[in-house]
């Protein structure tokens, strides 16, 4: 463990912590002897005990966010921080929308640069080299910082396993005060996504429909089929793109990464841009009428088949077996 401080910038997930947020500081904490969080989220016991749960002996809470952006108001608060003894080695954010905009504001801020799309970190001793995924996840390039601390990263999730490190953690309470022009940006109303089963990043099973459907409506099955399994439904970027369902259901490298138990991917070929997002699955269906789909050559289970036929069967077959 050759590096001092690690911060890590968590997220919550409505009133607790983010899954991404949970990898960052297990893997901060193996990284680190003392782990920093910060956060801008309503923090409450169970919030505060979770984040010492998995190894930050400091919890920053940001306690006047008053509508401003959150990762605006974050990098304002770590900036400020970011100084004499109390420089880290590191600061670790995920990539999400939030963890993007605080990166990159705390990286203008001190003047630093940043590495994105982070898939792996190497202990180097008193440094930290990273791995990226490029050309769709079939090659790796490994990158370090020559400059001075410290060293950012946006790191994609399911890179790290969250792993409980108990520690004892102080929680400190501290105002961000006047942050200048940038905390003019107010958010005005916010929408929570509605749905009736798990996340999608966070889901055991998945279930991800592709142009293979057909047309937009028997998207239906896909939905239908997760909430047999318990599962979440997803979807590849062509029906994103064609409109069928909406972004949040993106799987792959331009949407969400997923590593559930069981992936069935129904009528999606297997472009390289939406295996990079699910090939870590530990058990992958494919059903595709193309038996020289590539989506194949990384399935535990081929069925070669038309969706239209395989998707109701398949169905009905899980409805008996329930009833």
């Amino acid at each position: 463990m050759g590096l001092s401080k690690i911060w890590v910038f968590v997220e919550p997930s409505g009133i607790k912590v983010s899954s991404g947020s949970l990898e960052l500081l297990s893997a901060a904490k193996r990284f680190a002897q003392e782990v920093t969080a910060f956060t801008t989220a309503l923090v409450d016991g169970e919030f505060s005990e979770t984040v010492g749960r998995y190894g930050a002996s400091r919890l920053i809470v940001v306690s006047d966010l008053d509508s401003r952006l959150s990762g605006t108001t974050a990098a304002a608060v770590m900036a400020a921080r970011a100084v004499g003894e109390d420089v880290p080695d590191a600061v670790f954010f995920a990539a999400s929308y939030e963890g993007r905009d605080a990166a990159g504001r705390l990286s203008a801020k001190l003047d630093r640069p940043v590495l994105t799309n982070v898939v792996n970190l190497v202990d180097q001793g008193d440094s930290l080299q990273s791995e990226h995924a490029i050309f769709g996840g079939n090659e790796m390039v490994t990158a370090r910082f020559t400059s001075s601390a410290p060293a950012i990263f946006v790191i994609r999730p399911k890179s790290f396993v969250a792993e409980e490190n108990p520690v004892a953690v102080v929680v400190e309470s501290v105002s961000a005060g006047d942050i200048g022009a940038a905390g003019g940006a107010k958010v005005i109303q916010s929408h929570a996504e509605e749905r009736s089963g798990p996340k999608l990043d966070e889901a055991a099973v998945v279930v991800a429909g592709g142009r293979g459907l057909g047309q937009a409506d028997k998207y239906q099955l896909i939905e239908e089929l997760a909430s047999l399994l318990n599962g979440a439904p997803g979807a590849s970027r062509a029906i994103v793109d064609a409109g069928w369902v909406p972004y949040a259901y993106q799987v792959g490298q331009t949407g969400k990464t997923v590593k559930p138990t069981v992936y069935l991917a129904i009528g999606i070929s297997g472009a390289t841009q939406h295996m990079v997002g699910m090939k870590g699955a530990k058990n992958i269906i494919a059903i595709n009428k193309d038996q020289e789909a590539p989506i194949f050559s990384i399935a535990d289970l081929g069925i070669v088949g038309d969706v239209q036929k395989v998707l109701p069967a398949l169905i009905d077959a899980i409805r008996a077996r329930k009833s």
